[in-house]
């Protein structure tokens, strides 16, 4: 007999709410968490390290003393990496650190991302319609009251700022928008609470890419918006 969609308790209340069956049932695969975990951090870098050559320090071209005669061994330019005030040798350079990870392959991983908190059962939904004014009291004695493990992710949509003030001076408690929050944030924290907008926005992400062949060898099922979101 088939299971029905798991669900979630919410916060501050005593229902439970379900959770997108297509999203949260999906089997972890523990390669695939690890290469998008690992291309979110490497896209996160700035890339900006650099340091100097010896063709680039401010460094006189003269040689340093004539070549015979003086009794020392012969030299040339000062700036050489094995000399104080040279320029690196092998140092970094400014780049780009990016690790690309097929659009399947994100969105599966998300999906199995969110998954280990719902089979877990440390997944929370968050009415954020109740936080009318920031209120940081409230929405401690609501972890409290539920027994969120720290630290705890609360996700939440960008318009969300009521809830999104109320939670995140609370300590070992980070709030992030939903476009933003990836697999690393996700499997990172102890326990998960998203609110039900950013339940969509996360549905919408996480979404399995179904394409099909027509008759004219048109895309079907691979809008342009869901992809270009995804990307993000």
């Amino acid at each position: 007999m088939a299971s029905g969609p798991p669900k979630a308790p919410v916060l501050g209340k005593q229902s439970k709410a379900s959770l997108p069956g297509e999203v949260f049932s999906e089997a972890l695969h523990p390669s695939l968490l690890h290469e998008t975990a690992r291309a979110e951090a490497a896209a996160r870098r700035r890339g900006t390290a650099s340091t100097l050559g010896r063709g680039e320090v401010s460094m006189t071209g003269a040689k340093a003393w004539r070549q015979k005669g003086t009794g020392r061994a012969r030299v040339g330019a000062l700036s050489v990496p094995h000399r104080r005030g040279g320029g690196v040798a092998f140092g970094p350079k400014p780049h780009k650190h990016v690790v690309k990870v097929n659009r399947k392959a994100r969105r599966r991983a998300l999906r199995g991302a969110l998954s280990v908190h719902a089979e877990r059962g440390s997944i929370a939904v968050l009415d954020a319609s109740t936080f009318a004014e920031p209120a940081t009291r409230r929405a401690a004695e609501a972890l409290e009251k539920w027994g969120a493990k720290r630290p705890t992710l609360v996700v939440v949509d960008a318009e969300e700022t009521a809830a999104a003030k109320s939670f995140r001076n609370i300590p070992r408690v980070a709030v992030m928008p939903a476009t933003a929050a990836g697999v690393a944030d996700i499997v990172g924290h102890a326990s998960l609470v998203v609110s039900e907008r950013a339940l969509e926005v996360l549905k919408a992400r996480a979404a399995d890419v179904k394409r099909g062949g027509g008759a004219d060898g048109s895309t079907v099922g691979s809008p342009r918006s869901a992809d270009a979101e995804a990307d993000e």
